[in-house]
Order: C-alpha cells, then structure tokens, then sequence
C-alpha cells in the first residue's frame, strides 16, 4: 500500500455490522439489465447495493462497451476490464444473450416476466425495433415497471432523435459549459467526470422506484422513460433559471459573489460567501476590517468587481502560511463555508471517507495494488454497507441463470452456444 494510504473497505467485509439482521431495504427486487457504459449501469449497481437482485444481459461479443474502456486490467481469460466496467458493476450478475438473435429476444422475453424492472439504455427506439421495447415486455409482464435511459428520451418527439449521446454531449447542450467560460476559449467537456451518466442514472433510480411503489399500491406497471439531456437541464437549473431572471454571467465574469479559489501553503481552497454577514466574519478572520467599510465592497457586485486586486491578494496572504486545510477549518469555525482542492491521494486517505466506507477495493487480476472504487453514499441506520461482491465476468451466470430461471437442460445450452446465441 502507498506511503499515506488509507486501506478501503474490501470486498466481502461488511460496515455497520449492528444493522446485518436487518436486511437490505430491496431484498426480492429483480432487475433484468439490458445496459452499458455507465448512466444505468450506475443506477443498476445503487439498486444492488441497497438489496436488489440484478442480472445484466450483455452482448455474446465483448459484452458491456465499458469493458472495452481505458485504464483497464485482464479478467482471468486475458480480457480487457475497463475501468466504465470495473466502478458500475459490482454485485451484479451476467447472462450473455445475442439480441439480435431470435432465439435471444426470445429468451429475455421469456425471462421478463420473472423480474420486477426490465431496464436499458440503448439509444431512444433501439430496444422497440428489435422487439424488445416497453410494448413487447408489458405484453408478456403487464406489471413490469419498464426503464429506459437514453439521450433524449423515447416517449415524446424530440428532433435529436437517433443522436448518440455520451456525458459531454448532454452536459454541454444543457448550457452550463457556458457558465464563467473565458472569453474566446473552447469550453471544457467533463469538468466533473461523468455527471451526464451518473446524474441521469440517480433520477433513473428515483423514478423506478416510484413506479415500483406505484405498482405494489395499483398493480399496474408502466415505462419510466429518462433523458440525460431533460437530467442535465434539471442538475444545472441555474442555466435556464438566471438566465431568466437576468442573472446570467458575462463571459469570464461568474455570478455576483465570492465563489473563488485561493492558495495556501500546500494548493489550493475554494470559498462560497454569498451573503453579507458571512462577508464580514471573513473580512474579520483575515485581518481586513475594513473590507466591511469599504465602500467599494458595499455590494456583492463590488465583491465580483474587486476581487483580483483586494480580496484575493488579503486572503491569499493570510493563508499563505497555511495549509489548505488549515485555512479550511478556520473559515469553518468562523462560520465562512470552504473546503479544500484534495488531490486524489489525499481523497484516498481521507479519514471521513475511510469512516464512512466510501472507498471500496477492487483486487486486481493481474497482481499489484487494488483498483479503488467509491461505496454507496447512502447510508441507512437498519442497511449495513456491504458485503460487496466483484464483478462478474463476461456471461459468468449464463448456464446457471438458464437452468434456474428457464429450466433449460445442459443440452439445450449447449445448442444455443453453438449456434452464438449465448456465451
């Protein structure tokens, strides 16, 4: 283990151990996952962590997209693991099924109606052209609740219909790239990672659940249809509701307010104050009273207007013998919200995520450190964390899957990989 690192939580250990008898909240849901990449997949392994059972339906050839992405590991058969694969699939299950094949669209139909959620995202309308559609499961399992996650959606009409849409795509059209972009530069696609795919797949899993208690009060079953691009107009509601109230940034500009990041000793911090009162307990921490005087700080516009030249210089000089987290903890006791830039060795070895399980370890194939992962950031008094278990390999539960849930003999396995149906 590097110098520094704080050991994550294993796979196979359980936090929380007091609330074991308890259960897990979606004990007895079953998911049939027909998905990929990572905006379900990341909704799908939420739903396993809390308890449900999730099979994941993968194609015979490579499987999961995300298997194929980089940085990676071999799985035992010297298969890439991609690193999409490796954080958006633990406690899952895997049946490989052809579905373009008939006999493949036959057998996910004839396993549907033994799960409660049948879920995908493919590209809007993909599923329904290959008869796999909400339609094609509801006539086989009237009481399913149906997921669909895609860029735009399927259930309206929408003129990007057919666009392939990956993170980027739909955080860029919901207009934040445009927010404090420096005039005359190219916007910056992913500042924070996958928050397309794994801002979708959290209202995905809001909605699944919905219908799922819709459906235990009812009966009835319906088709929980999310776009990444309506999820991105939700997640930066600030585009469309400043904009409208005239309160959108000028280039390069950002909002009126102190929303800035300032340097310490060791890197940097980032500080929000937004309100007068919380104006002053920072004038007063670093040694600059007269800030709340100065009539040219009487606003926070004014606070925007001259932060480069008085607020920056006056907080980074008093921060300049301090760590980052030094200074993070005496703005918190006066009452001024900052948090420090952690870099990743210093999120790793964190001791409120360490205390928290949030850092999970995956043991690498291939010898070496284990590749880390975040836990589940629901935390529930009667659910203990965990145990988790890895992910599976390439079509791992087939046989097993299609003798216990179909009741199909080895023969007839047997003659369905041959002819490249399953794997």
């Amino acid at each position: 283990m590097n110098a520094g690192r704080v050991a994550g939580m294993k796979l196979g250990d359980t936090g929380n151990a007091d609330a074991l008898p308890f259960g897990k909240p979606l004990d007895g849901v079953r998911v049939l996952a027909l998905e990929q990449m990572q905006a379900l997949p990341f909704a799908t392994q939420l739903l396993a962590r809390l308890g449900a059972d999730v099979v994941k339906v993968e194609s015979p050839k490579g499987g999961d997209l995300g298997r194929g992405s980089l940085p990676g590991m071999p799985d035992p058969e010297g298969r890439n693991l991609g690193a999409t694969f490796l954080r958006n699939n633990l406690n899952k299950r895997s049946i490989a099924v052809d579905l373009k094949a008939p006999e493949g669209r036959q057998l996910v139909l004839d396993l549907a109606p033994r799960f409660d959620i049948v879920a995908e995202n493919f590209k809007g309308g993909a599923l329904a052209r290959m008869g796999l559609g909400y339609d094609d499961i509801a006539a086989v399992h009237p009481a399913v609740v149906y997921v669909s996650v895609s860029g735009f959606g399927n259930t309206a009409p929408t003129p990007y219909d057919g666009w392939p849409a990956y993170a980027a795509i739909a955080e860029a059209m919901s207009g934040i790239y445009g927010y404090k972009l420096p005039p005359g530069q190219p916007p910056a696609p992913s500042p924070v990672g996958a928050l397309g795919d794994i801002g979708t797949a959290l209202f995905a899993t809001i909605g699944l659940l919905a219908a799922l208690r819709h459906r235990d009060a009812t009966g009835q079953g319906q088709w929980v249809d999310v776009a990444m691009f309506d999820s991105m107009v939700a997640m930066t509601d600030i585009v469309v509701n400043f904009w409208s109230m005239g309160a959108w940034p000028k280039p390069g500009a950002g909002l009126p307010m102190i929303l800035d990041g300032f340097e310490a000793s060791n890197g940097w911090f980032i500080v929000q104050c937004g309100r007068e009162h919380e104006f002053e307990r920072l004038a007063n921490l670093v040694g600059h009273p007269e800030w709340v005087t100065d009539e040219r700080l009487s606003t926070r516009q004014g606070w925007r207007d001259h932060m480069d030249h008085v607020l920056r210089p006056g907080i980074s000089a008093w921060a300049a013998d301090k760590t980052n987290l030094e200074a993070c903890f005496a703005l918190a006791e006066a009452g001024v919200a900052a948090g420090p830039c952690l870099t990743p060795p210093q999120v790793i070895a964190d001791p409120h995520l360490a205390e928290r399980n949030m850092v999970v370890e995956i043991p690498r194939t291939d010898g070496g450190e284990p590749v880390l992962t975040p836990g589940n950031p629901i935390k529930m008094t009667k659910m203990a964390d965990g145990p988790e278990t890895r992910m599976p390999w390439l079509g791992e539960h087939t046989d097993e899957l299609l003798s216990t849930e179909l009741g199909l003999d080895a023969d007839a396995i047997a003659a369905l990989r041959d002819k490249g149906v399953v794997a």
